[in-house]
């Protein structure tokens, strides 16, 4: 249907352009036929060539329509509104210039044109950026959500901060595709700093672990779901990255997204919010309660005297007392106690042939 508009859009084109000036082609060829017949001739004539000639530009103008139809559908109404709202205050702005541009002589015109294509631009740009306060404008008050917006641009709870370790860890990248995240993903130009500077290292682990946050980002950032943003910003008076999230954290109202055990205790006392990707993987395991029965392998021996170490499929540790004779081979074990902390979880158990011989 769009093709078929587009070609119908040419061949009007064509039509009127040789409706109108084939009547000055004949006249230039000293031909002989009634005004007319020029002009319906030259219709006929202008609207087969001018189909012909852009049949190659039909295809190209098709996929430009599409495209811009597929962003409009995926943009929320609001947005188009304010846009479209700034685009024609732009047009006005414009058109109360062009008497003025208009007298210029010679390139009065093309400078018009200019100043037109710039103001509809511009107006489109600020009505979109600042699509909040125009809708505030018209609707006569301010939105709940709106108030909550801090001098930074963002509303409580909006922004999420990306840590070093969270973006190295690259489980981030998976909950972003999910959906599950929110808001607005910042990263802070320091953090950004770090990261690079752990990828030049010269240390081969360290330089793969740079790396590969480096490429977290870009997965993260091709995401549609969630907005991401660079936040330019550095604190000269703090030296600790960590400590620069924290107190930014503070300023625009975010969350700490993180992984550290050490930076979520720090954000908790500095009352910021922390999302530790840890804690929702934790979440997510398969509960064990104690008394529950589990047949595990053991593999190595733990700290303290007679203890082994076996881990379930989702990697959580398992330590059983009494489990060192059973290094190497599978055992059953009852679990007594399960200790969950930020850093992960930890499961106590005996074996179950112990427990039937006490």
């Amino acid at each position: 249907m769009v093709r078929k508009m587009v070609q119908l859009f040419f061949a009007v084109i064509g039509v009127v352009l040789g409706y109108e000036f084939c009547p000055d082609l004949f006249r230039l060829l000293h031909l002989d036929y009634p005004p007319f017949s020029y002009r319906w001739f030259g219709a006929l004539l202008g609207g087969s060539v001018f189909v012909l000639c852009t049949f190659w530009l039909v295809n190209y103008t098709t996929t430009l329509i599409k495209w811009v139809e597929e962003k409009l559908l995926k943009t929320p109404v609001a947005d188009i509104l304010s846009g479209t709202i700034g685009m024609v205050i732009g047009l006005l702005v414009a058109y109360l210039f062009a008497p003025a541009i208009r007298v210029i002589p010679v390139v009065g015109l093309p400078i018009q044109f200019f100043v037109s294509i710039l103001l509809a631009y511009l107006g489109l740009r600020i009505g979109f950026t600042k699509r909040g306060d125009l809708l505030a404008l018209f609707s006569g008050k301010l939105s709940s959500k709106e108030k909550d917006k801090d001098k930074k641009g963002f509303r409580a709870g909006e922004a999420k901060l990306l840590d070093t370790s969270v973006i190295i860890d690259g489980r981030i990248a998976d909950l972003v595709q999910t959906g599950f995240l929110d808001g607005t993903l910042v990263i802070p130009s320091f953090v950004l700093e770090e990261l690079q500077h752990i990828a030049d290292s010269s240390d081969v682990l360290k330089r793969n672990r740079g790396r590969r946050g480096l490429d977290v980002l870009n997965r993260i950032q091709k995401e549609s779901k969630v907005k991401v943003q660079v936040y330019e910003i550095d604190f000269d008076d703090i030296q600790e990255v960590d400590s620069k999230l924290v107190r930014l954290a503070k300023q625009i109202h975010g969350k700490v997204v993180t992984n550290d055990f050490n930076l979520n205790k720090v954000c908790e006392l500095q009352g910021v919010s922390v999302l530790n990707i840890n804690d929702l993987a934790n979440a997510l395991k398969p509960v064990v309660l104690p008394g529950e029965e589990l047949n595990v392998q053991v593999i190595k021996d733990g700290k303290e005297q007679n203890q082994g170490v076996a881990y379930l499929d989702d990697g959580t540790m398992i330590v059983i007392e009494g489990g060192r004779d059973y290094i190497g081979g599978r055992v059953d074990v009852l679990v007594t106690s399960v200790l969950q902390t930020s850093a992960g979880r930890m499961i106590f158990a005996k074996p179950k042939l112990l427990e039937k011989a006490l």
